[in-house]
């Protein structure tokens, strides 16, 4: 019986193994194909945990807001609602001064936080949207982030100036989606 649980046991420990090196072997790969340097993928890794440790540090922010952070080659993209103006002025503030961060997108709504039935819709529109990314050959898929927040969708990426258009096209026409923004650098050609 204890040799039963032990071969169980080494089984299981085996197959979490194999599954961290594919994570880590599909990981390698796509910063690989990834037009940003290493070390700007790093740098936004970086300044996402900084904007969210800032945004959470504010109690108010933290207790009565829903903000969700994104950063792709130092565009701090900030989406989700906040009761009043005030809050996302401060929101703005708090992320404002974060090393790295070229330019902060500021997209916060006034108002109260989505639903959960809302945000499940909104994962929806996203997988969608990235599926018909993936799909179309004119597009490097890879390079193009893809945020919904209340049926918005909103872009980001280092891309050429044809895929920014191509993606925003493919967005638009997707069930659910009510706005399309683009939040790109297209100097990539």
């Amino acid at each position: 019986m204890i040799k039963l649980a032990a071969v169980i046991s080494l089984t299981m420990l085996l197959q979490a193994c194999a599954a961290a090196v594919v994570a880590g072997g599909a990981s390698a790969v796509t910063s690989a194909s990834d037009r940003r340097t290493l070390g700007s993928q790093i740098d936004d890794s970086s300044i996402v945990v900084k904007a969210e440790r800032a945004l959470e540090a504010n109690k108010t922010l933290d207790e009565q807001a829903h903000i969700n952070v994104n950063s792709y080659n130092g565009i701090l993209l900030l989406t989700g609602q906040a009761p009043s103006q005030d809050m996302l002025d401060t929101a703005n503030q708090l992320v404002q001064g974060i090393q790295g961060v070229k330019d902060v997108q500021n997209q916060i709504r006034v108002g109260n936080p989505i639903s959960f039935t809302t945000r499940s819709r909104d994962s929806w529109i996203t997988t969608r949207v990235k599926s018909l990314l993936v799909a179309d050959k004119e597009i490097s898929a890879l390079n193009i982030k893809v945020i919904t927040e209340s049926g918005e969708v909103f872009l980001m990426g280092l891309v050429s100036s044809t895929e920014a258009d191509k993606a925003v096209e493919i967005a638009r026409h997707v069930n659910g989606v009510s706005r399309v923004i683009k939040a790109f650098e297209t100097s990539y050609n």
